[in-house]
């Protein structure tokens, strides 16, 4: 900075701030304030800086008020197409009820389509036997009472609840299978080889894939007929799904903390990099290991590295090894069950301490057992 410059500041400063003098007179005596450049560059940024904070607080207040105005306009808006809506429905009750009432044959032909459609439900309900919790969602709702009702209402709120019955049935079935689909695509699986190629109801159904022909085969409406079809599909595959998954290892073998995954890592006896084909569980010993599925148990024994060792077939190309045992629990060729006890806890074979050596093979090859057990998990949720 050269000498010239401060100069140079000090009259910009004194040309847009030069100094005032204030003076207050009281009777003869006279006071007199000096505003400096400096008091008054003071003054000035204060002054700014309090009409920007001024802004900025009415902004907000401003924007704070219109999104209000407009949240409460859409919360109107809602409320008003709510409004319509049920006024709508009501109209369209009131005038079905009128022009079902209106002539004998019409009622005839109405109880005749919900006796239709309940048969076609039946069917599908029944598909639902034996499903977990299936039941309470797909409960009927009670029946209007005959006291308080005509039959023509009667039978309009019967077809009312088969339309909920429906979409409850075309909503379970589709969530329960699209959650097996998920739990086998996270334990690296593809679910439609798993799937049902050709689902149906069964009978003539297995053919009636066009809508009017299921409809002809059901004696409903087509569109009806539509939904019992997608509800059915939904449902055959997610049965298929998870009897195919009760047969598969995606429980856990125990429930003891992992300190080893599938992958390649350091050899704890040499420290160079090797694959490690399973994951180890760490627990006291004679901790209990149980069997993640059904299957027959392939060998009992000793294996070189692994020590005390059992394999379960599972079927379907699957197989899993439990290592470095203390104690078994089964026999080579006995048939097991999903949690039962195969052995306890120990660190035989080339083990550095008390833990679970356990491994997940498909078709002859080694696959990480994490990914069955979140498969397992998502299937217990």
């Amino acid at each position: 900075m050269t000498e010239h410059e401060p100069t140079i500041r000090r009259s910009l400063i004194g040309r847009w701030f030069p100094t005032r003098y204030l003076y207050l007179r009281d009777g003869d005596a006279v006071r007199a304030w000096a505003l400096t450049p400096g008091k008054q560059v003071a003054g000035a940024v204060a002054a700014v800086l309090i009409g920007g904070w001024t802004l900025a607080a009415s902004g907000s207040l401003i924007f704070d008020m219109v999104a209000r105005s407009q949240s409460d306009s859409t919360v109107a808006r809602a409320r008003a197409a709510s409004e319509r809506m049920n006024a709508d429905l009501q109209a369209r009750l009131d005038s079905a009820v009128v022009r079902m009432s209106a002539t004998t044959g019409s009622l005839d032909e109405m109880a005749q389509m919900v006796e239709r459609r309940h048969a076609a439900l039946t069917q599908v309900m029944g598909m639902f036997r034996g499903v977990e919790g299936a039941q309470a969602a797909l409960r009927p709702a009670i029946a209007l009472d005959p006291a308080k009702s005509s039959p023509v209402q009667r039978m309009i709120a019967v077809r009312m609840d088969q339309e909920r019955l429906i979409a409850r049935a075309e909503s379970e079935a589709h969530t329960r299978a699209e959650r097996l689909r998920l739990a086998f695509r996270l334990a690296g699986l593809n679910p439609a080889a798993y799937s049902p190629h050709d689902t149906a109801l069964g009978g003539p159904l297995v053919e009636a894939r066009d809508p009017r022909a299921l409809a002809a085969v059901l004696d409903v409406d087509e569109a009806f007929a539509v939904r019992i079809r997608h509800a059915a599909d939904n449902l055959s595959e997610m049965r298929t799904l998870a009897n195919a998954a009760e047969g598969m290892p995606f429980r856990r073998p125990t429930q003891a903390r992992t300190t080893s995954g599938f992958g390649v890592r350091f050899d704890p006896f040499n420290g160079r990099p090797a694959l490690h084909q399973g994951q180890d569980f760490a627990a006291p010993l004679n901790t209990p290991i149980y069997a993640p599925a059904p299957g027959i148990v392939s060998f009992v024994g000793v294996r070189s590295g692994y020590g005390n060792t059992v394999e379960i077939d599972h079927g379907r190309g699957f197989k899993t090894r439990y290592a470095h045992l203390n104690a078994t629990a089964v026999a080579a060729g006995q048939r097991i069950a999903l949690g039962q006890r195969v052995g306890a806890m120990g660190t035989t074979g080339r083990s550095t301490g008390v833990h679970l050596h356990y491994e997940v093979w498909m078709n002859g090859r080694p696959q990480n057992p994490a990914r069955f057990m979140r498969a397992g998990d998502q299937l217990v949720q």
